[in-house]
């Protein structure tokens, strides 16, 4: 049987599944809001850097495809990161389509 990660694999985009954290859900009369933020595991990713979470982006908003017959919108908002080290601001680089 599958697991709850692996079934929304197959109604939400995959990506936001692995690499976003699902914050809040508003379900509306014809429309489904879904909120995601940016998991705080980019250092992992680039052990060679000291990085620190500084908050995030602008949140953005996706239309997706409905479910059930509701609109859905996907608030996304992505993390940035300082390099310890240069005081470079870091941020994933995200090609979001829905």
């Amino acid at each position: 049987m599958m697991d709850s990660t692996e079934i929304l694999k197959l109604i939400l985009p995959a990506y936001l599944v692995e690499h976003f954290n699902i914050t809040k859900i508003e379900e509306l009369e014809t429309k489904l809001h879904i909120y995601f933020e940016e998991k705080n595991n980019y250092g992992n990713q680039c052990p060679e850097r000291q990085l620190i979470s500084k908050g995030f982006h602008s949140m953005i908003t996706i239309e997706d495809f409905p479910l059930r017959g509701k609109s859905v919108k996907l608030h996304v908002q992505r993390r940035r990161w300082t390099d310890k080290q240069t005081g470079e601001i870091i941020s994933r680089d995200w090609n979001i389509i829905a």
